[in-house]
């Protein structure tokens, strides 16, 4: 099953030198570098989701293969994530504004299986993996006559994020669980893939 997938990959590669520069690397291996860009939901989940509401977030990908180690890729991601507040918590609470931006940096690593389809185009299943460093800002702005001063809280978090996902290579539509403590969500993303560097 990899060797097969590694031939797509490297099928792939090839109908992309054409249009990406090559470099010196050995004759004898096949390398990609690939920048990818996405958007899409946040979900927030458990105790994040009882003061913030459906979100937004995008981010900005490079990764690395080569045909030593297809067909696994590994990736550096970094995001922008913004959660608004729900509406009963602002009835609950004195707030009259609550957020929290989101700034992951992400290393991790993808794999891709075998195609489901590929006589049109490739729809091949991938997963991934990630461990993130991530920025943390809570604005807190409270209503008049609370008597309390609005300020912002800002912090950074260990976390990790799963996913699973279906590829067409260029396009990409992934569904990723992220953990942090106290910050949970689901994330959904499509995502546009070009190559940076190719040799072959």
């Amino acid at each position: 099953m990899i060797k097969n997938t590694g031939k797509y990959y490297l099928a792939l590669i090839l109908t992309l030198q054409g249009i990406c520069f090559a470099g010196d690397l050995p004759a004898s291996k096949a390398v990609g570098v690939f920048l990818s860009a996405g958007v899409g939901a946040r979900l927030p989940l458990g105790q994040f989701a009882n003061s913030t509401d459906l979100g937004y977030g995008l981010n900005i990908e490079t990764s690395y293969t080569d045909s030593d180690h297809l067909p696994f890729f590994l990736f550096a991601r970094i995001g922008y994530e913004q959660f608004p507040g729900s509406t009963d918590f602002y009835q609950q609470t004195d707030y009259s504004n609550y957020s929290t931006t989101i700034i992951p940096v992400s290393l991790g690593i993808r794999y891709y299986f075998s195609p489901l389809v590929e006589s049109i185009v490739l729809l091949i299943p991938v997963i991934e993996g990630s461990a993130s460093y991530t920025y943390f800002k809570v604005l807190n702005e409270f209503k008049a006559g609370s008597g309390r001063s609005n300020y912002n809280d800002e912090f950074w978090k260990f976390g990790g994020t799963a996913g699973i996902g279906l590829s067409m290579f260029i396009m990409e539509i992934m569904a990723n669980y992220t953990y942090y403590d106290s910050n949970q969500y689901l994330s959904f993303n499509l995502s546009v893939r070009l190559p940076l560097f190719i040799n072959f």
